[in-house]
Formats: C-alpha cells, structure tokens, sequence
C-alpha cells in the first residue's frame, strides 16, 4: 500500500471523489479561458497558433504529475512569451523569421534548455533565487511587459502592417499605419474590447472570451468574410509532433541558453509567488522545490512536443480558483479539452480573425499593469515606486531580457542598499522601558538623561560598520547629558563579521574614554557565540549584557537612582 501510495502524483494525494464534479466542471470553464488566451500567447511569442494550444496539453499533464501545487495552472504566459520573442529576436540568427518553423524550433529549444535549468536549480536548491526579486521589481517588470504586448497587439486589432525595432519605431509605424486601416478588423476589435469589458464587470465569470471566439469564427465561416479580414488560417489538426527541435544543431544551445536563463528567473518567481499565495489563502503550505521539478518536466516536454516556454500563470490559477476547482483534476480537464479543441475543431479555429486574437491578448496585458501596487509603493515608499518604474521602462524601450537582468541587478543593488544604510533609531523609553518610541537617529537625541539606546537595523560587516560607528560617536558627542550608558540594542543584529568585530572593540573604548559603560541588549545566542568566538565579549562585564532592551533600562534607572549628587557616576571598571 505504501508503494502504491508513492505513485499518486504529489498534488493529487488524498483526492476524494467528491471534488471529481467540482474539478471537472471548473476545468471546462477554464479551457473556455485559456484555449483563446494560450492562442493569443502564441501571437505574442511569434509561433503558430496551434503551439499555444500545445502549451496547455502535455505541459500541463506533466505538472500535474510531478508537481505538488494543487492548483497553479501552468501554460503559457503573456511574460514568457515576450520575453522568448524579444530573446530570439535579439541573438542574432541570419534569416531566422517571426512566425517561421525555424524560429518555432528556436522556441522549443529554449523551453527545453528552459527545464533543464529549472531541473539544476532544483539539485542545487536555487529556488531561494525566486526571493531575489522584490516585488517592487516583480510589478515593474510586469507592467513594462504589459505595455510591450499592447503595443504589439495594436497593429493586429486595427489590421495594420506590424513593424519590429525600437518602440518609438514600432509606435512611428502604428501611427503611420492609421490612414490604412482595416475597418473589418477595427469593427471586431471594438466589439470585443466592450463586450468584455461589460462582462468583466456584470458577469466576471462568464467565459466571454471564448463565447467572443465561436462567435466570430461563427459570422466569419457564414458570411465568408475570410477573404477579407486577417484570420488565422489553417492548423495542424494533429497532435504535436514529438521528438528534439529540427534544424538546430548544438552549436544553437549557448544562444538558447541565454534567453532560457532570463526564462528560468521568470518562472521561479512568478510561479512560485502564484503558488505561495495561493496556497496561503487556502490556510496550505506549498513545496516550492518539488513544483520546480514539474516546471522543469513541463518545459522540457514543451520543448520535445513543438511548443515554447510555459509558466504558472497567476491569472489562470486565480480563475480557477474563482471557479471553484479543488485539485490538478482541473488542469488535467483543461487539457482534455484543449486536446479535442486541437484535433476536432482545427478547420473551424482556421476562420478567427487575429483582431479577436489580439484584442484578448490586449486586455491581459492591460491587467498586468498593477496601477494599485503603484500608487501603493508611491504613498508608503517613494524607493520602491522608482524601482518599479525603473524595470518597467528599461522593459518597454530595451526589450523584456535586458528588463529582466536589469530587475536582478536592481534587486542585489537594493538589498545591498538596505544592508549598508538600514534603518537607525533612537528609542525613547518609558515606563521602565515598556514603552517605547522609535525616532530616527540624529545627532542631539538620547533615550533619558545620560542615556542612549540605538537601534541598528542591520547585521554589522566590512561595509557598514564604519558608518554604524560614526552614527555611534555622533550621538555620544552631541548628547544634551552626558552619556552614563550607551546601550546598543542588538534585538535585529545577528551577526557581526570579523572586519566588524575589530571597530566595534574600537567603538566600546570610545564610549568608555567618554566616562560611559557600553551596553548590549537583546543578544540572541548565535551573536553571542559569535561575539565571544572573535573575542568581543573576553573581557565584557557579565552585568552589562541584558536579555531584553527593557532590563536594561530597569538596571540603567536603577543605578542611577542611587547615585548620589558629588558621585564620580562616570566611572568604569571594565566593560
């Protein structure tokens, strides 16, 4: 039994037959969703229309079998999808065309280099790496995205010629397309940005999209308007064709791999953050690692079955949550039904018009530009807000790969920022120290006459300590009292590198030289093992180390209480 048990894929352990009808009714719902958005993807990525299908067949089984999310909807995504365009267009490949079989098998074998990295990252548990990017620089690179794709969605929904380059080439072009456009087109488009529009806010979950898909394949096959209006003509009607990307030899893989890395970066945070939160919302814990075992199996089979890149897409999970769906069963219905969309109905899908295509695809990128985290990051930190705009532009007029290493280097830089100028307080202190007051530390402040306690908010190393002492010694000097005790309180330190332990012993014999005692508070064991392994706390009064801020005061008031006027108060033996 317990062999047996090992086989049941990790998001379907425990499965009741209660959730079959729930799983199953929310599936078909969510193809009616995901069929025309994974069509339009692959408009984005510049692959025939049939490989976004694709995304969302064996991709999707393959995470439902080795991934452990009961519900992140893995497929293809508008960030993705971007990113391999602007990626394929930018290494370099002579005669290498949009839309082209050739540039087909460059997506397939990016999303096979793809899951071989996820399949790295998870060996060498680099999951954590999904951490690294803030969510600051998560937004901005979104947004940055969703403005890329509306922009390439317009010349589709106004049936004008699209042009690559630059964006102010590709927006010169748009503009000087509008004296030739296609009114058929514009007429669909104008349709379906309302009628979605009005669903979204009357009947959210109403599959309108899809409804919006058959209906036009409907009027177009009737009225034979194919003729006329840009549609998306003929599919395979087949299942994919299995096996590694033709035409490339290995010599291709180095070119791969470097927009596969970018791939990587992306999958890992948005997938997990899609993962996390929703499993947090549910009162669930997620194992990121073993989801990164079924992204890495997803797209390495997307790889050997003639589709690109996929990704857990947070607005397809956020659906199928809406709808009610329990586990993976939902997925494995999406596919399904995607599956018999693929072989059934490919002479019918022949008659969408790419205004329709488009026009969906514009309204998801619109959703990807998070106007509320803005304004949120502009009111509570301006930073953040910068961060934010900063990823998002270097998107837009640099292409989704460099906006992509510009969000890492700008998450380390950030970090790094943090760590060597953190946040440094002054606490006020009352009622013996159970209340306190946290002002930012500026030269002529102290905690109480002849008291200072200074919070660093930071662990201590070789680049800002030299600025934590000077912060020290400034409010020692402009102190209104002379400074009795100087108490450091150590509640967010817990770690002090050896560079740091040399200026920090500096530090305790300046304040001493001063008449003061130096005081630590709040010194979880890890720091005090590391302050007595350097040596800090040798020869360190036992009396002068409290477990808690408030003890400190205590013992500070305490003393001072019994001191008497004409006392030499500033005088030290020891530390």
């Amino acid at each position: 039994m317990l062999a047996l048990g090992a086989l049941v894929p990790p998001a379907l352990r425990g499965y009741r037959l209660a959730w079959l009808r729930a799983d199953i009714m929310a599936g078909v719902t969510l193809a009616a969703v995901a069929i025309p958005e994974c069509m339009g993807y692959s408009s984005i990525a510049h692959v025939p229309v049939e490989a976004g299908l694709y995304t969302i067949i064996l991709p999707t089984i393959a995470f439902a079998l080795f991934g452990a999310s009961r519900l992140l909807v893995v497929g293809a995504d508008s960030a993705t999808a971007a990113l391999l365009a602007s990626g394929i267009a930018g290494i370099g490949v002579v005669g290498v065309e949009p839309d082209s079989q050739q540039w087909l098998a460059w997506a397939s074998l990016i999303a096979l280099v793809t899951g071989v990295f996820l399949a790295l990252a998870r060996i060498l548990r680099l999951g954590f790496l999904a951490d690294f990017l803030s969510s600051a620089v998560l937004v901005g690179f979104l947004a940055g995205t969703g403005v890329t794709v509306i922009i390439g969605q317009i010349p589709g929904m106004l049936g004008v010629h699209r042009t690559e380059g630059w964006v102010w080439e590709r927006c010169a072009a748009i503009v000087a397309g509008l004296g030739s456009i296609d009114w058929a087109s514009s007429a669909f488009t104008a349709a379906v940005v309302c009628v979605l529009l009005i669903s979204r806010r009357t009947v959210p979950r109403l599959p309108a999209a899809f409804m919006l898909v058959v209906a036009s394949i409907a009027l177009v096959a009737v009225f034979g308007w194919d003729d006329d209006l840009p549609v998306v003509g003929n599919l395979h009607g087949t299942l994919p064709d299995l096996g590694l990307p033709t035409g490339l030899g290995w010599d291709a893989v180095p070119k791969a791999a470097t927009v596969a890395f970018g791939c990587t970066v992306v999958i890992l945070a948005q997938s997990a953050g899609t993962a996390r939160g929703l499993a947090h919302s549910h009162g669930e814990t997620t194992d990121v690692n073993r989801d990164i075992v079924g992204l890495s199996a997803a797209n390495i089979i997307a790889g050997l079955s003639s589709t690109f890149v996929v990704n857990g897409s947070p607005t397809k999970t956020q659906f199928l949550d809406e709808q009610r769906g329990r586990t993976q069963v939902a997925n494995l219905t999406m596919a399904a039904s995607a599956l018999v969309a693929v072989v059934f109905l490919g002479s019918a899908l022949a008659y969408l018009p790419h205004a329709v295509l488009s026009s969906i695809v514009f309204l998801v990128a619109i959703d990807l530009i998070d106007v509320h985290s803005f304004r949120r990051m502009w009111r509570i930190r301006r930073v953040e807000f910068g961060i934010a705009v900063l990823t998002a532009i270097v998107v837009v007029v640099f292409g989704v790969q460099d906006g992509i290493l510009t969000a890492m280097v700008v998450s380390l830089l950030e970090i790094i920022r943090r760590q060597y100028r953190p946040e440094r307080f002054v606490v006020g202190v009352s009622d013996h120290g159970r209340t306190r007051e946290y002002r930012p530390a500026r030269p002529g402040q102290q905690s109480l006459p002849g008291l200072i306690v200074f919070r660093y908010d930071a662990d201590l190393f070789y680049a800002n300590v030299n600025r934590f002492s000077d912060d020290v010694m400034a409010l020692v000097e402009s102190a209104p009292d002379p400074v009795r005790w100087l108490v450091l309180d150590c509640t967010v330190i817990s770690y002090v590198d050896y560079s740091a332990t040399g200026v920090l012993d500096d530090l305790v014999a300046f304040v001493h030289s001063r008449g003061a005692h130096f005081i630590l508070a709040g010194v979880d064991p890890e720091l005090e093992h590391v302050l007595r392994t350097e040596g800090l706390l040798g020869d360190f009064d036992p009396a002068h180390v409290f477990p808690t801020v408030g003890a400190a005061v205590r013992a500070f008031e305490t003393e001072n209480s019994r001191s008497q006027p004409g006392d030499d108060t500033g005088e030290t033996s020891g530390r």
